[in-house]
């Protein structure tokens, strides 16, 4: 199918320019939007099962056995009656009351599975009936019609991550971020038994296990149990909803975690990962005063009102009570949490000196689509060897980000396997490390290998270019009507332009001979130890000059190409010659402008995965766990101790050291730039949009 990232685009896009042209906002749109995604997702599945049950079926008369619900038990998909089938329902003509029809085909769907009741949206008959109809449409493509549960999966979780930057949630209370979820997933790694989220939103945690287990060619549904409760009704069902898109299956209740104890999973829990609400406020100090989940005794209470003042040490302790013995908790929690004073500080002194606080990570800003303020990740671990028990590792990740908008934040894939390569080493996973490591350099090899054919590309459309530009200039001096100076002035930016190509040439060879050379070298190394590694990073290191000038030069002769282009049409009046092949000339730019992007970005990844390599060689040149200022420390308690108990990361760190600034200076602050510029550019036809669109309202355009 086409590239899903496009796909997801387009589908946001028509989606969203139809919610645009609606009295509806995006809470209320956003419901009924996730439920035809279900819809959709649902009947692919359908299909599929269908296909493989029907051949089996006995047949009588001629006639086959009606398909039944329970021929579909087990298989991860829903038995759907004719009228709950996305196709019979996109069929539907545009007089008949669609609203009705899809009410209808949730009930249908619902009655056939239980996680499920209550779940499904049924606020279709306060839509508009041509827009219910678009709606159907824009996810009846014929992409969608042949999409997997995957791909569903994806768009589902787009869906989510963009109606919480459009305002659909209140201080993230239904989604939280990705980079944030795949972190603490990373950390924990919940790979059995009972996963239970006490502050669940839409499920985010639960989709995310199942990828990093999927990923691992396990089934979820074969080793682990997931458990949510959530406060808010709409989140309860969102999350049901999510569950079933992403083929998993849950107990999803509904209920306030600070009232509504589970039970039957306090110490029972494999894993815990959350994010609860920040900073909470009333919570009635009679109604808890005997839950057993808070050992460490209740937090500090209001003066006015006798109410818990701040509930972060409820959730807390809650995550620390609801593991078994040998259980793992991860979880999002407010900065200040970590140096939090009076009652919080005796609690946070008792969890620590259990020996079960394993990583401290801290976050920066404008990672929550809604909040702009930094937060802190959390990590428990019951089952540390005593080797650890004293020791907390801290992660200061501030200073570690990429810039999605001007105002959102995440982790790129390889930033999250570097932290978590932190981890793995403070917990002596070595083995876990030098794979990271020999993934990124067999990235840089492939992207090198790829070079000769990207940069040779260049070749055709620079000789669709260059002679003809020549042969104007010839044509050019016998045109009495052009000034000598300005043809003069042409011919010495040809030259520059043509010399400037000739020497990219003879460097891009010379380049590529050496880096044939060095494939071939790297061809017979194993690459298994870090002593292997790091000889392979000092080769590498060689070209990284040597791509970036190459970089430059793809770049240059491309402008001065296109400068010449330009002068020829503009001050020679080349549009106007009749030996200026303007048509020819254009098409051979377009191609030279294509093949220049995939020379750049060929010469770009090779570099950025070098770089990785080099990230990680630089920091733990032993590929052994080790103290790197400014980014970790392994703080032992009685160093916590000295700092009032303490769980601020950037209180251990230090000050990163120049030397290890180096690698990351110019290349990622550059890029950095670069993404910034780019959302900064977004952001700017998003405000004239609006800005357009009020004057039209006010019918003054």
């Amino acid at each position: 199918m086409e590239n899903l990232s496009q796909l997801e685009s387009e589908l946001w896009e028509a989606a969203d320019l139809l919610r645009a042209n609606s009295k509806l906002t995006a809470a209320e749109y956003s419901l009924p939007v996730l439920g035809l995604i279900f819809l959709r997702h649902a009947y692919n599945r359908f299909l599929a099962v269908k296909a493989d049950i029907e051949p089996g079926l006995p047949v009588r008369g001629g006639v086959r056995a009606p398909l039944q619900a329970a021929h579909f038990q087990g298989k991860a998909a829903i038995f759907l009656p004719e009228q709950a089938q996305y196709s019979y329902l996109a069929s539907l003509p545009e007089g008949q009351d669609l609203g009705a029809a899809l009410v209808e085909a949730m009930n249908q769907i619902e009655a056939q599975v239980p996680m499920l009741q209550g779940a499904l949206p049924k606020e279709y008959t306060r839509l508009d009936n041509k827009l219910l109809l678009q709606l159907l449409r824009i996810f009846n493509r014929e992409a969608l019609q042949k999409a997997s549960g995957d791909v569903f999966g994806r768009i589902y979780e787009y869906f989510l991550n963009k109606f919480a930057m459009s305002g659909a949630q209140e201080g993230g209370e239904f989604f939280t971020p990705p980079s944030l979820v795949r972190m603490i997933v990373n950390v924990i790694e919940p790979d059995h038994g009972i996963v239970f989220d006490p502050a669940c939103g839409s499920g985010g945690m639960f989709v995310w296990t199942g990828y990093f287990l999927t990923e691992q060619g396990i089934d979820p549904a074969q080793v682990v149990t997931f458990y949510g409760q959530e406060k808010a009704e709409l989140n309860t069902r969102l999350s049901r909803m999510n569950l079933a898109v992403h083929g998993l299956e849950g107990q999803i209740v509904e209920g306030n975690t600070f009232y509504n104890r589970y039970d039957d999973l306090v110490g029972a829990c494999d894993y815990v990962m959350a994010n609860p609400p920040f900073n909470v406020d009333g919570v009635e100090t009679a109604r808890i005063k005997n839950d057993p989940r808070l050992a460490y005794g209740i937090p500090g209470l209001a003066q006015k009102t006798g109410a818990v003042s701040n509930a972060n040490y409820l959730w807390i302790q809650y995550f620390y009570s609801y593991l078994n013995e040998r259980g793992r908790a991860g979880f999002v929690m407010a900065s200040s949490a970590t140096d939090a004073g009076h009652g919080e500080k005796v609690i946070r002194q008792k969890l620590l000196q259990s020996g079960d606080v394993d990583v401290i990570i801290a976050i920066g800003t404008n990672f929550f689509y809604t909040l702009s303020l930094p937060c802190t990740l959390w990590f428990f671990d019951k089952r540390q060897p005593a080797g650890r028990r004293d020791t907390v590792l801290m992660l200061d990740a501030r200073s570690i980000y990429r810039v999605v908008t001007r105002k959102i934040r995440d982790f790129s894939e390889e930033q999250l396997a570097n932290l978590t390569a932190i981890a793995w080493l403070y917990r002596g996973e070595t083995d876990r490390y030098l794979n990271l490591a020999r993934r990124y350099l067999a990235t840089v090899h492939d992207h090198a290998a790829g070079l000769r054919p990207r940069l040779a590309a260049l070749d055709g459309p620079a000789a669709g270019v260059w002679p003809r530009l020549a042969a104007f200039s010839n044509a050019a001096q016998s045109n009495g009507s052009i000034a000598a100076a300005d043809i003069h002035a042409f011919q010495a930016q040809l030259a520059e332009g043509q010399a400037a190509w000739q020497t990219w040439q003879a460097s891009r060879d010379a380049l590529l001979v050496e880096v044939d050379q060095y494939l071939a070298w790297a061809g017979a190394q194993p690459l298994e130890t870090n002593a292997q590694q790091k000889d392979c990073r000092a080769r590498l290191a060689v070209f990284e000059p040597r791509f970036k000038d190459a970089q430059r030069q793809v770049s240059e002769t491309f402008k001065l190409a296109g400068r010449a282009v330009e002068t020829a049409e503009k001050s020679l009046q080349a549009r106007r010659s009749l030996t200026w092949e303007g048509p020819a000339v254009r098409r051979a730019s377009e191609a030279w402008q294509a093949a220049r992007d995939a020379a750049l970005e060929g010469l770009h990844q090779a570099l950025y995965f070098l770089h990785q390599a080099a990230w990680l060689q630089e920091r733990f040149p032993e590929a052994v766990y080790a103290d790197v200022a400014g980014l970790c420390k392994a703080a032992t308690l009685a160093e916590i101790e000295e700092k009032d108990w303490s769980l601020t990361p950037g209180r251990y760190v230090g000050i990163a050291t120049s030397n290890l600034e180096r690698d990351e200076g110019f290349y990622e602050k550059l890029q950095g730039i670069h993404d910034e510029l780019e959302a900064l550019n977004m952001s700017s036809v998003d405000l004239m949009s609006a800005i357009q669109d009020s004057f039209r309202s006010l019918g003054i355009v």
